[in-house]
Order: structure tokens, then C-alpha cells, then sequence
């Protein structure tokens, strides 16, 4: 069994081209922007300056929505809640008659309604993200924007090696589980049946999935020992890259659009 743990779409555009770390930026801008909107007003900014950006980068927007699928079933308990609660100020529909004051039900309605399309926003941003760079970009990215940290002796680069095969884990993980489940059921183990039984042959899988998992780590640690990892000394990279200037108006502008957003 492969697990896929990263969105990234091989496609060239823009968007894939642009430095990782101008990304992680402006996502952690967006995600603030977002949530300090109040006003349909800024959401609807955010909205096409989202689907600018998701024209711009060439993904297959019905892929990019559908990945996003799990995210939609919150949204809408977040606008059922609001709607059935029915009380609090309602959002002014920008220039839409915002002094006309609103029954208690569609009041809560629409407040759900701008609370459900900032958390869908803010998933397909994240989305975007992930879907134009690859796991290897976003770690290279996490450890150069957290090196600031090195004055105050944070192990800047084991933090980014750590996320990394946190990340690469999680397919193994996948793999290792499917390697018991099938050897279990060649065994004539029973692991179908009620929820029950389910619970109880999950339960008889976890010992050897973690057995399995710990000598994974144990090889591992042993081949970055092989390789000298945590000698001393500063790490380098083969691919270092530097902002342009290309990445430093597109980070203004994109900044400049998240206050804009969260202004409005």
C-alpha cells in the first residue's frame, strides 16, 4: 500500500517556480489575514485573490477541491451551528443595505456563512501550497526561515530533520500496517465481523506494527550514524537559493493584500 503525504503536482507555472519560503510567508499571512476578517467585504477580496493566485499556478481546480473535501463537512457544521444558534451581530453584506437589520435566524445564518468560507479559504491556500512545492522545498523552507533562531542555540536544522522524517514516516507507517494486516488475514486471523471484533484485531495489530516501526528507526538511526550526521560544523546545501526580485515584490504584494483583507 502507498500513501501519497504530499499534494505536489508536477506542473510549471508561476506559482511552482516562486521560492518556497515566499510561500510559507505569505500562507502564515493569509491564515492571520483571514482570521482577523470580519466583513464579507475582505473575504471576498481574499476570495479572488485566491482564485487569481489558483489560476496562476495551473492546477486542476477540480482536483484542488476535491482535496479539500473533508474540510467542507466543517464548514458547513460551522454554518448550521450558527444558523440554529441565531444570535449575535451579523456581518454587514458590504454596501448591501448594512443598516437593514436582519431576523435572528438569517443573522446567525450569515455570520456562518463568512465563518464557513474563511476556514474553506484558508484550506485551499494551504492547498495551493502544497500542491506547487514538494516536501523537500517545504523543509528547506522551515529551516532557513527558523535559522534567525540559531543565536538562541534552537537546533534550527534537527527541528527541520526531524519534521522531514516525520513526514517520510507516515507512508512507512501505512506500509508497515499493511504488511501485518496481510500476514494476519494469511494466518486466518479474524478482522472483519462487528465493530467489536474490528476494535480487537486492530488491538492484536499494534505490537508487531510497532515492533516493525521500531526497527525501521533503529536501521535509520544507524545509516545517519554511517553518514557522520551531527559532526560539527556549519551545513550546507547544494541548492542554495536567493530571494530575487521577483520573490521580494511578489511577498510586498501578497503582504499587502493580506492587510488589505484583514483591514476591510
Amino acid at each position: 500500500m502507498r500513501l501519497n503525504v504530499t499534494a505536489y503536482i508536477a506542473r510549471s507555472s508561476p506559482v511552482r517556480q516562486m521560492d518556497a519560503r515566499v510561500k510559507v510567508c505569505l500562507l502564515a499571512a493569509w491564515s492571520v489575514a483571514l482570521l482577523l476578517a470580519r466583513s464579507w467585504a475582505g473575504v471576498g477580496l481574499a476570495a479572488l485573490a485566491l482564485a487569481a493566485v489558483l489560476a496562476a499556478s495551473r492546477l486542476p481546480a477540480g482536483r484542488v477541491l476535491a482535496a479539500a473535501a473533508p474540510v467542507y463537512a466543517i464548514a458547513a457544521f460551522a454554518v448550521a451551528f450558527n444558523a440554529l444558534s441565531g444570535s449575535g451581530e451579523a456581518p454587514p453584506l458590504a454596501a448591501l443595505a448594512p443598516a437593514v437589520p436582519l431576523p435572528a435566524a438569517a443573522a446567525g445564518l450569515s455570520r456562518g456563512l463568512l465563518f464557513g468560507l474563511r476556514i474553506v479559504l484558508l484550506a485551499w491556500g494551504s492547498l495551493v501550497v502544497s500542491c506547487t512545492s514538494t516536501s523537500t522545498e517545504l523543509t528547506d523552507a522551515l529551516r532557513s526561515l527558523l535559522a534567525p533562531l540559531r543565536v538562541l542555540r534552537v537546533p534550527v536544522d534537527d527541528v527541520a530533520t526531524t519534521l522531514s522524517l516525520a513526514v517520510r514516516f507516515i507512508p512507512l507507517t501505512a506500509e508497515e500496517l499493511a504488511r501485518v494486516r496481510d500476514a494476519q488475514w494469511s494466518r486466518g486471523a479474524a478482522l472483519g465481523g462487528g465493530l467489536g471484533a474490528r476494535l480487537r484485531a486492530g488491538a492484536g495489530m499494534m505490537a508487531p506494527l510497532f515492533v516493525g516501526l521500531f526497527r525501521r528507526a533503529d536501521a535509520l538511526a544507524r545509516a545517519m550514524d554511517a553518514r557522520c550526521y551531527g559532526a560539527p560544523g556549519p551545513r550546507t546545501s547544494l541548492g542554495a537559493r536567493r530571494l530575487g526580485a521577483r520573490e521580494w515584490a511578489a511577498l510586498a504584494a501578497g503582504l499587502a493584500l493580506c492587510v488589505a483583507v484583514a483591514l476591510l
